[in-house]
């Protein structure tokens, strides 16, 4: 399960998410309110993996505790792994205070790293994105941001053998995922797990507007689970 961290400039993401991160900033989300959640859900579901899914600068630059705290206090949380969207690895060297730098502050705290590929990266890249991750590969499926799409193509097979050949851990693949067909297609590339947010994300979003229900979001999230086997 990916936890979003809610900020005002999201690059990456889509009109979905976009407006998700709207919503719960508006509310008074904050990224340390965002771990209190995470603890909640941990308490709730022991086994359950949780992914930290966020740009560099909320937790970084935007709280009362400084990144190296702030990653702790993720790990403490219940968070198994965190993806930073904006922190690629020439950057993961760069100090952010008296001689630490993002790299050493997240081995400091022992937190597992994910990995983006994304198809136009170029394959002599491949390996030193991987070197970097320790949780999981994260192919991103098409160009762009993230967001629901009526077609989805899922040639990118190839990409995945690629990928496995550099590295033990499991890959998935996300961006433009929404229906249980896409779902299928995509499971059939050999990847390990299959990433739906937008289209999520989007029923979320139904909700907050007084339309649709829980269990009809229920339904929609086995019937993608569904869609794997």
């Amino acid at each position: 399960m990916e936890l979003g961290v809610p900020f005002s400039d999201p690059l990456a993401d889509g009109e979905a998410n976009q407006l998700a991160a709207e919503r719960a900033l508006a509310a008074g989300m904050t990224p340390l309110k965002v771990l209190d959640l995470a603890r909640e859900i941990r308490g709730n579901h022991p086994n359950l993996p949780l992914v930290l899914f966020t740009y560099l600068n909320p937790i970084a630059y935007s709280t009362e505790i400084d990144f190296e705290e702030f990653c702790f206090e993720a790990l403490n949380a219940g968070i198994d792994a965190m993806l930073l969207l904006d922190l690629p690895p020439e950057e993961r060297g760069t100090e952010w205070t008296n001689g630490k730098t993002y790299n050493a502050s997240i081995k400091a705290a022992n937190l597992p790293l994910v990995a983006l590929i994304a198809p136009t990266t170029q394959p002599e890249r491949v390996p030193k994105l991987l070197e970097s991750a320790d949780a999981f590969v994260y192919y991103v499926s098409k160009e762009g941001v993230t967001g629901e799409g009526d077609e989805f193509s899922a040639k990118f097979a190839k990409n995945i053998e690629m990928i496995k050949r550099h590295t033990h851990l499991p890959v998935v693949v996300g961006f433009g995922i929404s229906k249980p067909e896409h779902v299928r297609a995509a499971s059939g590339t050999g990847v390990d797990g299959v990433v739906v947010g937008s289209a999520i994300v989007r029923r979320v979003e139904s909700l907050s507007k007084g339309k649709g229900t829980i269990e009809e979001l229920k339904s929609f999230v086995s019937s993608m689970t569904a869609a794997t086997k």
